[in-house]
C-alpha cells in the first residue's frame, strides 16, 4: 500500500529526489501520532508493558522505520528523516501550544 511517505521514500531511493528534498517535505507535513494515557503507577507501566504493540499506521513515521529495517534507506538517510520528522512534530506541539496560550 502506497502513501505519501512510501512514495517520497521511493523518490529518493530511485533517485527523483534528493535527500534534502524528502527531508524539506517531512519537515513540512503533519504526522498522524498514537494517543497513548501517560501510565501514573509503576502497575500501570507494568501492564502497559505487556501490551501488544500498536498496530502499523499508514503515513506514519512506521513508513521510515520500515524503509530502514528494509534496507531501503542507509543508517544516514534514516538519521536526516529522523529528525525531519522529529522537527515536524516539535513544531506541530509548539503551534499548538501557542494556540492554547492564546486563549
Amino acid at each position: 500500500m502506497t502513501n505519501e511517505v512510501t512514495d517520497l521514500i521511493a523518490a529518493l531511493q530511485d533517485g527523483s529526489m534528493s535527500l534534502d528534498e524528502v527531508a524539506t517535505r517531512f519537515r513540512e507535513r503533519s504526522w498522524p501520532r498514537r494517543r497513548k494515557s501517560v501510565p501514573s503507577s509503576y502497575l500501570e507501566m507494568a501492564a502497559a508493558a505487556q501490551e501488544d504493540p500498536e498496530p502499523y499506521l499508514p503515513g506514519s513515521f512506521d513508513d521510515v522505520a520500515a524503509a530502514h529495517q528494509q534496507h531501503k534507506i542507509t543508517d544516514a538517510e534514516y538519521e536526516v528523516l529522523s529528525e525531519a520528522v522529529a522537527e515536524s512534530k516539535r513544531a506541530e506541539d509548539r503551534s499548538i501550544a501557542d494556540r492554547e496560550d492564546s486563549r
